[in-house]
C-alpha cells in the first residue's frame, strides 16, 4: 500500500473513531461501558406465584408437593448455586384465628434457611385474610402479597381451621419423597415469562401494609443459613461473611453499546453512574 492510500484509510479510521466518541454514546459526552450485575436469590422464587399455588392446595401437604413441583414452574430458587432448584420444606403453625406455613429450604447439611411465610387471619366464619411474606434477608424490608379469600374459593382455609395434625415436612437435605427429582434453574428471563401465567391467575396484591393484624409467629423466625452464594438483599454478618469467601457466580451481563438492561455511563469528567436492576418477587 503506497503512501497516498495509507494516509486515506488513516483519516477514515479517525473519524470512525471520533464519530464513535461524540455520537455514538450518551447525551453529554456520555457513553457505555461493558458491565456485569449479580441475579438476586429473591428472582427465584416469586412471591405472587406462590400466593396462585396456595390457592389451588388442599392442605399443606399438597402445596409442598406443588412448590416443588417443576410442572409448576413456580420454585426456581438456587441459594447454594449448584445449578439445581432448592427443595422447599412446607411447616405448619399457629392456633385459634391466626394460623400460617414456613416455607424453608437446606442450602447444605445441618443448615435451614427460612425463606417466607403464608400468613392466615381468619375474620369471621366465611373469610380470611391471606399474606404472602418473604423473608428480609432474600427480599429485603416489607416484601409481601395479601388478598381476602371466602372459604369457599380457597379449600386450603376449610383445612388450616379444621381440627387435623399440623403438617411439618419430613424431607430435608439429600432426602426427598419418591415423587421428587431434583431439576435445573433457568435464566432470570425465562423464570419471569414462565411465572407470568401464574401472577394473572392470583389476585393478590403487593402491599407493605401489615394485612394480617393479628400474627403467629413462625418456628423458623431467625433461622438462616451461612453457606448462601446468592446475592441476598439484606445478608447476615455470616451470610456477608461466606460470599465474601464464595464469590456468587451468577451474573448478567451487559455490553458495549445501548444496553437496555443495566449500563453505566461514563462522563468526560471521568465520573461514574450506575443504572438500577429488577428486583426479585
Amino acid at each position: 500500500m503506497n503512501e497516498k492510500y495509507f494516509k486515506v484509510f488513516l483519516w477514515i479510521f479517525i473519524g470512525i473513531v471520533l464519530w464513535a466518541i461524540f455520537f455514538g454514546g450518551e447525551k453529554e459526552g456520555n457513553y457505555n461501558v461493558n458491565i456485569t450485575s449479580q441475579a438476586q436469590a429473591s428472582e427465584g422464587l416469586d412471591l405472587q406465584a406462590v400466593g396462585a399455588l396456595v390457592q389451588k392446595a388442599k392442605n399443606a401437604e399438597q402445596l409442598e408437593k406443588l412448590l416443588n413441583d417443576p410442572g409448576e414452574g413456580v420454585n426456581n430458587l438456587d441459594l447454594n448455586e449448584d445449578g439445581k432448584a432448592d427443595y422447599i420444606k412446607v411447616e405448619e403453625y399457629g392456633e385459634g384465628k391466626s394460623r400460617g406455613f414456613s416455607l424453608t429450604t437446606e442450602p447444605s447439611k445441618g443448615e435451614e434457611q427460612e425463606i417466607a411465610t403464608i400468613d392466615v387471619e381468619s375474620v369471621n366464619d366465611k373469610e380470611a385474610e391471606v399474606e404472602v411474606r418473604g423473608n428480609e434477608q432474600i427480599y429485603g424490608h416489607g416484601h409481601s402479597y395479601h388478598s381476602r379469600y371466602s372459604f369457599t374459593d380457597m379449600l386450603l382455609l376449610s383445612y388450616l381451621f379444621s381440627p387435623h395434625r399440623y403438617y411439618m415436612s419430613p424431607w430435608g437435605w439429600g432426602a426427598y419423597p419418591g415423587y421428587y427429582r431434583p431439576y435445573g434453574v433457568v435464566g432470570v428471563s425465562s423464570y419471569r415469562t414462565r411465572v407470568a401465567s401464574s401472577n394473572y391467575s392470583s389476585n393478590m396484591t403487593s402491599g407493605k401494609n401489615n394485612a394480617i393484624k393479628s400474627r403467629a409467629k413462625s418456628p423458623n423466625a431467625g433461622k438462616s443459613a451461612s453457606s448462601v452464594k446468592a446475592p441476598l438483599r439484606n445478608p447476615t454478618a455470616s451470610q456477608k461473611s461466606f460470599q465474601k469467601r464464595n464469590p456468587s457466580k451468577t451474573v448478567r451481563k451487559g455490553g458495549f453499546g445501548r444496553s437496555t438492561t443495566r449500563k453505566a455511563s461514563v462522563r468526560s469528567s471521568g465520573s461514574r453512574r450506575s443504572g438500577g436492576s429488577w428486583g426479585g418477587k
